[in-house]
């Protein structure tokens, strides 16, 4: 299902690791060592760590926007976007959000980039301008949150309001609140979108509920690995892809209604961070240092 191709060391990084981004062009995944106050950039054609940017006040949020050639970094200390161009990363401004700025996502069709922030926030930034263009309350913290392709419609996780909010990115308004039916701690999300589903992972239990990207309503929901983080779709095989900090990935095979577990990898305490690039056709798992064992990028090969 998923065999270990390479493992990649992050050097000096301790403590923990959040999100991922990626750029394509120049294979370059960035990493976002929030307890290290750095982002890692690592080269993935040459399998080694490129560079450390420091002085992060804990990062937690990165995106790539390739038309401008802009990486997008928002950390959790200062609640600023900071900004980073080009080839050579150089420092390229900031945006003040508040405080707690955390998840990003960029809209490269639109020029847009969104980042979850603060008490209950997503901010929407003009990517070619570098300035916000409109802001949407919700009422608590937002964890992941995902656009839907061919609509203005973004679903986000809000898991200290016991729900999924529906927003509608074109009035910066919310416009459907769904419950989670007693389900709680909801951190991980993507949209599956050849089946109009809605994938949301949960930790406290420990399941994946599949909802109706229609209404809302709940499919079904089927137990995963504990300590979930991230969570992928892949479209290809028709498969879920869970990172949890219990220190597993599962994998789920999708048949109509019914998903089932075909797989239970064992990988590292703690390493609940990952990115699926299909472009690539490879899971990137982010596993943090423990003890003697060095932080680094572990990565996955799906098959067949």
């Amino acid at each position: 299902m998923l065999q270990l191709e390479a493992k990649i060391p992050l050097g000096d990084v301790r403590g923990r690791i959040d999100h991922m981004a990626i750029d394509l062009a120049r294979r370059r995944l960035f990493v976002a060592a929030l307890g290290n106050d750095s982002l890692a950039v690592v080269d993935l054609q040459a399998q080694r760590l490129d560079r450390l940017i420091g002085k992060l006040p804990q990062p937690q949020g990165v995106g790539y926007e390739p038309a401008t050639d802009m990486l997008y970094v928002a950390n959790a200390g200062d609640g600023s976007v900071r900004m980073f161009r080009g080839a050579e990363l150089s420092p390229s401004g900031r945006i003040e959000l508040g405080s707690d700025a955390d998840n990003i996502r960029v809209d490269a069709g639109a020029g847009r980039v969104l980042v979850g922030h603060g008490d209950g926030a997503l901010t929407i930034l003009d990517a070619a301008a570098q300035k916000k263009l409109a802001s949407i309350a919700l009422k608590a913290h937002p964890e992941s949150f995902q656009l839907e392709a061919g609509t203005n419609r973004i679903f986000v996780n809000v898991p200290n309001s016991g729900a999924i909010d529906v927003v509608d990115g074109a009035s910066a308004k919310k416009i459907a609140s769904w419950p989670t039916a007693g389900r709680r701690a909801n951190f991980a999300m993507a949209l599956d979108g050849a089946h109009r589903r809605v994938l949301v992972a949960f930790r406290r239990p420990a399941e994946l509920g599949v909802f109706g990207a229609a209404d809302g309503a709940l499919i079904t929901s089927v137990p995963t690995c504990g300590d979930v983080d991230d969570l992928f779709v892949d479209a290809k095989r028709d498969r879920v892809y869970l990172s949890c900090g219990e220190g597993f990935i599962d994998v789920l095979a999708t048949d109509g209604t019914v998903y089932r577990r075909a797989a239970h990898i064992a990988t590292a305490a703690g390493a609940r961070t990952s990115l699926f690039v299909p472009d690539l056709d490879r899971l990137l798992l982010a596993v943090p240092a423990r003890g003697e064992a060095a932080a680094g990028i572990w990565i996955y090969r799906p098959s067949p």
